[in-house]
């Protein structure tokens, strides 16, 4: 299966475009509303697609290249949708050095998907990310904070497929 980046069409709905625009006037009038709003707008939508970062840019007051300068900045924000499995591979040095990468690319070339992207069907996410403290067991990855420890490229086959068949 060819790897690909898939970009996942946004689907807002009308009910959460009601609460963004609620969440945006309780906070337009305050210094430093921005941080606020882009909280809350990815605790409503998941992630902060540029849809959105529009919408807040818009309701504020403020030039779209500000929200999104912010949201790229700070690592709690995510410009991208998580699967219902949220698959993350540490690339931390104890992890990488004892192989991590290959286990992204095992995972990679699995579900045809690139880290940083997120299946077609929604179902997973993958991410590539920097040490998850876990050294000890390193090379480690995480699918919705389960952590599989002490992997090889082989093993990652069995652990995806208890959740390719759930």
């Amino acid at each position: 299966m060819a790897k690909r980046k898939t970009a996942v069409q946004f689907k807002g709905t009308a009910e959460q475009e009601k609460q963004l625009k609620e969440i945006i006037a309780a906070h337009k009038e305050q210094q430093g509303a921005l941080m606020p709003v882009l909280q809350q707008a990815q605790e409503l939508y998941g992630y902060l697609p540029i849809e959105v970062m529009k919408m807040i840019a818009e309701g504020l007051g403020v030039p779209l290249e500000e929200v999104y300068g912010v949201a790229t900045f700070y690592a709690q924000f995510t410009l991208n949708p998580k699967g219902s499995y949220q698959i993350a591979v540490c690339l931390g040095t104890a992890c990488y050095v004892k192989g991590s990468g290959d286990i992204v690319e095992r995972i990679s070339r699995k579900l045809g998907v690139e880290a940083g992207s997120i299946t077609p069907d929604g179902k997973f996410s993958l991410d590539a990310t920097r040490c998850i403290g876990a050294c000890g067991l390193a090379p480690v990855m995480t699918i919705n904070g389960e952590v599989y420890g002490r992997l090889a490229p082989a093993d990652v086959d069995g652990i995806l497929d208890k959740y390719i068949n759930d």
